[in-house]
């Protein structure tokens, strides 16, 4: 079979009704061979002869969707020198849009050396075919029917994110069909979509759906990685979520799970790993970007090139530095938002896509790229503001147009609730965060409010553990961070102690209220609102299993700690107050002859700069003005709304707490709360006192 000559561009498999167009990216390769396969295995080569700008391509008629290839690359195996070709191993198309099969690591050698354990294994190439053991690239049909489809452009003020897992969240679901559980058919279903919509998020985060690889040291131990942070390729969804199919069949669920999502106004936002990739470090296998050009696409040493910069913690960090690398990266992002119509992406670890050379530069190519392109602009951006190199924590860091992840919030409130913390950080981390990101001209909606992600605790475990326990993943319980600010109430993990067990529910509810009435825009981890528990794993990657998935079978407490938190979202979509799009500046500009807020310490004064100092700042109150909103409507009338006091008691004891003057209000009512006060009466009048139970808040409407 021989190729015609073909296009340089587009990158990729390239079907046009009659045949495809394949074009592979390498600038130092010597040359290459398209493998294509039957039903059977059965490989055929093709020599790509055409070279473009690095890019070798070819047209080959009669070849469709549902086509499976790979590429062989031609070149020096030069570790000292950066170079690790090996025509005998198969690999994966960087622009691959499906991937059918994973690696199956015991039927073939796919590492490119002869593995013996030594550090010096990688100097020796392996010249065993590795074909049966590697997945394949799929050619794909792109079309598909969207109907009405549009993105619903949810304002950053309104948005409430759900970070879930496509196969953990409806894995053990009851209404479904066993072969739509764990799939984005599943996530697509009208059961799922209902529980989403009547918990009442905006958009589901999806931890990554790029095609990803197991990793070896997981694989031989019985495991598998879940979270799915080990990407082989950046334009595939993962085959394994499909119940479809994965000839390219998964790209068409996936599509079909984002138009239902959208159809019932929610956003989707993929956590995309554009840092690294599933081949790890130099000892590590030879699956796409390795083998087809490791000098560009990764970042090495520069005095020792067989060895790789590592920002991120898995061996390997890509090169956005390399245009080609920036172009792959930039085309993924654009194809999942113009032919999947995702609604923005969470880029991990961010901080190593900004590093130009060493130092992480907010101003670097990567950033001016996403700004200037006319689709990736307009998109929800969010960053994990740190990676694990030198310099790396950049939170409050990023260039506008960026929200981030706000870890000082996670901390602070952490610290607050298990009564270690202080008032003054607490106040600053409600408040949106202005002292983080209003230097630059950032919005209160730049912060990503979150007290847990899928990274760490869940929220349960976060108040039932003082430590990790990690044995499950069979690394002696050293992986996982010591650093987890939680605290277990008295008991380490399950009691049936009723008092502590109170303490903890109580907890739950204080971090919840806290977050979704914090300005900003607050996340909530999948199962936080039922009481998820990990039994305190607080590194699940590895732990595919009932550990990790969401249970739908709900206690009492579950069922009432859920409606709990669906009554918070309610109330916070409700109150505009609480959605601000400018910060607080405890001044008033509307003319309601109050400042937009005022906070107060337990004898209803207001703080003084020696209040906020005091280290015992651990009960406080914060006036909230609906009449000094700073917003308007889309029809330009100025938003309003009720105006609350929020009364937060961190403390172990009992705190009574009188109201303020009556200029802030003569008459309050109790309209939540997550202690039980039944002896406080429905109104309450300036200066009254409220008795505010230990670790708990409240929240008082105004009534006149």
């Amino acid at each position: 079979m021989i190729a015609w000559p073909g296009t340089p561009f587009p990158l990729g498999a390239t079907w046009d009704g009659r045949g495809t167009n394949f074009s592979v990216f390498s600038e130092n390769a010597d040359g290459v061979h398209l493998c294509v396969f039957d039903d059977e295995g059965s490989e055929t080569q093709i020599e790509l002869a055409e070279r473009t700008g690095f890019n070798w391509h070819g047209y080959v008629p009669g070849v469709g969707p549902g086509q499976r290839y790979g590429y062989r690359m031609h070149g020096p195996y030069a570790p000292h020198d950066g170079h690790r070709f090996s025509p005998s191993k198969l690999l994966v198309d960087p622009y691959a849009k499906a991937i059918d099969g994973e690696v199956v690591w015991d039927r073939a050698n796919v590492f490119p050396y002869l593995w013996r354990g030594t550090p010096d294994d990688d100097l020796e190439p392996d010249l065993a075919d590795d074909a049966d053991a590697v997945p394949k690239s799929v050619v794909v049909d792109p079309s598909f029917d969207w109907e009405s489809d549009a993105l619903p452009r949810i304002p950053w003020s309104d948005t409430i994110i759900y970070e879930t897992h496509v196969k953990g969240f409806t894995k053990l679901h009851p209404g479904l069909p066993e072969h739509l559980r764990g799939t984005y058919a599943g996530l697509a279903s009208d059961e799922a979509i209902a529980y989403l919509a009547a918990l009442g998020v905006t958009a589901v985060e999806l931890l990554p759906v790029h095609h990803f690889v197991d990793e070896h040291h997981l694989v031989v131990r019985g495991l598998r990685n879940y979270w799915g942070y080990s990407s082989i390729g950046y334009l595939a969804p993962h085959a394994r979520y499909s119940a479809t199919g994965s000839r390219g069949e998964q790209v068409r669920e996936f599509k079909g799970m984002v138009k239902a999502l959208h159809r019932a106004g929610i956003e989707v936002i993929l956590d995309v790993v554009y840092n690294h990739t599933g081949e790890g470090n130099h000892l590590g296998p030879t699956l796409s970007f390795r083998g087809i050009d490791n000098a560009s696409y990764y970042r090495l040493v520069p005095d020792d090139p067989r060895l790789y910069m590592d920002f991120t913690g898995t061996g390997n960090s890509l090169n956005p530095v390399h245009p080609s690398v920036l172009r792959l990266i930039m085309d993924s992002l654009r194809y999942w938002v113009l032919e999947c119509h995702v609604d923005g992406f969470r880029f991990d670890l961010a901080a190593a896509l900004a590093r130009e050379f060493y130092e992480v530069d907010r101003l670097g190519a990567f950033f001016d790229t996403i700004h200037q392109d006319p689709v990736l602009s307009q998109v929800k951006l969010i960053a994990e503001p740190w990676d694990l190199g030198p310099g790396g924590y950049q939170v409050g860091n990023f260039p506008v147009l960026w929200t981030e992840w706000n870890g000082r919030y996670r901390d602070e409130l952490r610290d607050f609730w298990r009564g270690l913390g202080h008032g003054a950080e607490l106040a600053r981390r409600l408040s949106g965060s202005a002292d983080l990101y209003q230097h630059d001209g950032r919005r209160p909606f730049a912060s990503i409010n979150f007290v847990t992600c899928h990274d760490g605790f869940t929220l349960r475990d976060l108040v039932s553990y003082d430590s990790k326990h990690n044995d499950a993943n069979l690394e002696d319980n050293r992986d996982g961070s010591d650093d987890n600010r939680s605290w277990n109430c008295g008991v380490e993990g399950p009691t049936d102690d009723r008092e502590v067990n109170e303490l903890r529910a109580r907890q739950q509810r204080n971090f919840l209220m806290s977050l979704l009435l914090s300005i900003g825009v607050p996340m909530v981890l999948s199962g936080d609102e039922s009481g998820r528990t990990q039994r305190g794993n607080n590194n699940a990657y590895c732990q595919d299993n009932e550990l990790s998935w969401l249970s739908w079978s709900l206690d009492d407490e579950a069922s009432e700690l859920l409606e709990f938190t669906r009554k918070l979202i309610a109330f916070r979509k409700e109150h505009p107050v609480f959605r601000r799009v400018w910060f607080l500046t405890g001044d008033q500009t509307m003319g309601s002859g109050l400042p937009d807020a005022w906070w107060f310490r337990p004898d209803g004064r207001r703080m003084t700069r020696r209040d906020w100092e005091l280290p015992e700042c651990r009960t406080l109150g914060v006036f909230l003005n609906g009449r000094e909103i700073r917003r308007r409507t889309s029809q330009g009338e100025q938003m309003t709304d009720d105006s609350f006091l929020l009364l937060l008691n961190a403390d172990a004891q009992e705190v009574a707490f009188q109201l303020p003057a009556r200029r802030f209000g003569r008459i309050w009512e109790v309209e939540l709360t997550t202690g039980a006060h039944p002896e406080a009466p429905r109104a309450l009048r300036a200066r009254e006192s409220l008795p505010l139970v230990p670790r708990s808040l409240v929240v008082l409407r105004r009534l006149a």
